[in-house]
């Protein structure tokens, strides 16, 4: 895909996403709206994946270590066709298999792992990453993190355990929109300079926009070369990206549209 097509399959899935939220009444929408360019890049441009085939033993594996992002990753997943889309329509409802969290793993096809509770991704990712290694296999693993993730101890002992191992077939990307649930991410816990503290436990570090689709490209391409050392994108985001009104609001962190900014959201995106 091109970059237009990149923008406009982020277009369409922030539109579902805001669409899902105010309907079923599923939160984190600011949480989801940060890094809906990351995950395209992902899903349409980086991973080796085959939806018609999930479990292909040789498939990169991507982790939402940020499970509270579930609701954007079941878009993505259902417009790359892991399963119709027609299926979510049932977010929310009595019996569904979509929650606000993963919570298990192959419960639908695409989804590696529960990460409901923060701070597992990526060790998980550091571990299937290893276990490839072991069995020879070209597989990737990536772990999208929030900047509050990375208040949990057991991040830095993976960032110490991977860069140890010099597991150069991981990658993780942080979704640093500054916010976490309680309040500013620097406030709560003094994470700046982040990318100099990843660099710092020996990994390949590097700053980019997250919401511009030729500079994620170019942070993953060059993470895919290097060949000692696990790699680190820290994307500086923006919390609700997409409505300017909930741009960089904290309150969208658990609010859901009404009605009247259900059509305000989506008049300001643009499509029908």
């Amino acid at each position: 895909m091109n970059s237009a097509e990149l923008k406009a399959t982020a277009l369409t899935l922030r539109q579902r996403l805001i669409t899902t939220s105010a309907t079923a009444k599923i939160p984190h929408l600011g949480s989801c709206l940060s890094c809906v360019e990351l995950l395209v890049a992902l899903y349409w441009q980086e991973l080796r994946i085959d939806p018609a085939n999930p479990d292909d033993p040789d498939r990169d594996r991507f982790l939402l270590s940020k499970g509270h992002g579930a609701p954007i990753l079941f878009q993505v997943l259902a417009e790359r066709g892991f399963f119709p889309l027609e299926r979510l329509n049932d977010f929310g409802k009595p019996g569904s298999v979509f929650h606000e969290h993963p919570p298990k793993p192959g419960y639908i096809p695409g989804i590696e792992a529960a990460t409901g509770s923060l701070g597992h991704g990526l060790p998980m990712a550091l571990g299937m990453a290893m276990a490839a290694r072991i069995q020879k296999r070209q597989t990737r693993c990536y772990a999208l993190l929030s900047d509050g993730e990375c208040n949990e101890g057991s991040i830095w002992e993976a960032a110490l355990l991977a860069a140890a191992q010099k597991v150069h077939s991981l990658t993780a990307i942080i979704d640093f929109n500054k916010w976490q649930a309680t309040g500013r991410s620097q406030e709560v816990m003094a994470l700046d300079p982040l990318a100099a503290k990843w660099e710092a436990f020996g990994w390949h570090a590097q700053e980019i926009d997250g919401h511009d689709f030729e500079a994620i490209t170019s942070a993953l391409a060059a993470a895919r070369f290097e060949t000692n050392r696990p790699s680190v994108i820290v994307a500086h985001t923006v919390k609700g990206k997409g409505v300017s009104f909930m741009e960089d609001d904290n309150n969208w962190h658990y609010r859901t549209p009404n009605p009247e900014e259900l059509a305000a959201a989506l008049a300001e995106i643009g499509l029908p």
